[in-house]
């Protein structure tokens, strides 16, 4: 009888080898997206990186992130790995996100000006020989979503439209960047929703942009990757006419704001300060029109960030269509990617594949 069942046991196994060879889907199905279901609130939502009850209602999918798309030659020592936990709730407006992961630095000294012994001025850069910075910047998250049908996009997320640079090319073109983002084909879009933790964080929102198939340097600087319609807004590198100081500063002078430049507190710059004192390298006003769609409360405790999120499930507009991903239909999946970017401008952490999203 063991015997008997044991022939059985090893057939059924031989038998599906030979199904999976045969059948590669099946061999595939491993790298099936993961799922993440967002569920109809009971209660209004408030924005405030905390988990009001009606979380509850909603489970958690666990993302871990744990590729790299290059490694800098100046050395990096962010983190190689992390878990997103992902929520998601909608209402009759709105569509909602909860999303925490661990990151033991809270990164916010992006480009700082730090005052001298002798009396000037040095910003703190630290790039490597593509031009970014992995030392003077500060903690980001992404979210990356499918709006037109972006061939590979399924299976492979957000890596189908990274393209990285190999011997100095992309594309055919010289370029010293890591990498750059594209779609394939003509009419595929990309909605990328980039959290900024200086830039965007303390104002409330994402920077909503958007990728498209541009691989023309001219065109746009960018390549592919552009921001979304705006009226007005946006963030600027604080440094005077000869770039050996700041332009402006907080006035009065703000601890919790002592990386960037608020409107409300924005002066011109006045030198009363001694040797060591820091002025943000950054000056930064809400953006207005579509590219401040995306609103968010963000929070940093005990090695661990929390995001909460909220978008309109449908969008209107200038080019809302192929700028926004549009939570229209109820019955459909949505695909996405999620990264994050641990005092980073370019290098991430991210997942391989995509997230499906539905609706309950």
């Amino acid at each position: 009888m063991k015997t008997a069942r044991k022939s059985i046991l090893v057939m059924g196994l031989v038998m599906t080898a030979m199904l999976m060879i045969a059948n590669p889907l099946l061999a595939e199905d491993k790298k099936a997206p993961m799922k993440l279901v967002s569920v109809k609130a009971d209660t209004a939502i408030t924005l405030d990186a905390m988990a009001e009850k009606a979380w509850d209602k909603a489970t958690a999918l666990e993302v871990k992130l744990d590729q790299l798309p290059y490694e800098p030659n100046n050395g990096y020592n962010g983190i190689r790995e992390t878990t997103v936990k992902i929520k998601s709730l909608y209402d009759d407006k709105y569509v909602y996100f909860y999303l925490q992961y661990a990151d033991p630095t809270q990164s916010l000294e992006r480009f700082p000006w730090i005052k001298q012994a002798d009396g000037s001025w040095k910003q703190s850069i630290k790039k490597d020989s593509t031009g970014h910075d992995n030392t003077y910047y500060e903690d980001k998250l992404g979210m990356y979503w499918e709006i037109n049908k972006v061939k590979g996009f399924k299976k492979k997320g957000c890596a189908v439209s990274c393209h990285l640079t190999e011997e100095g090319l992309n594309n055919g073109i010289a370029d010293t960047s890591a990498g750059r983002k594209y779609t394939n084909k003509p009419g595929e879009t990309i909605d990328m929703w980039h959290w900024k933790s200086v830039r965007t964080g303390p104002l409330g929102m994402f920077d909503d942009q958007f990728v498209d198939d541009n691989t023309d340097p001219k065109a746009n600087k960018n390549w592919g990757r552009h921001g979304d319609v705006k009226t007005g807004g946006g963030y600027k590198n604080n440094f005077n006419a000869d770039k050996t100081g700041p332009a402006f500063m907080n006035s009065p002078y703000s601890e919790k704001d002592k990386y960037w430049v608020l409107p409300e507190l924005k002066a011109k710059f006045v030198d009363t300060f001694k040797a060591g004192d820091v002025v943000p390298g950054i000056v930064i006003t809400p953006f207005t029109g579509h590219r401040g769609d995306i609103k968010v409360q963000s929070a940093w405790k005990d090695g661990q960030w929390t995001l909460e999120v909220k978008r309109a499930l449908a969008t209107t507009g200038d080019k809302a269509e192929i700028q926004d991903v549009q939570f229209s239909d109820m019955a459909k999946t949505y695909y996405f990617g999620i990264s994050v970017f641990d005092n980073s401008q370019i290098n991430h952490v991210y997942h391989e594949g995509s997230i499906g999203m539905t609706f309950k």
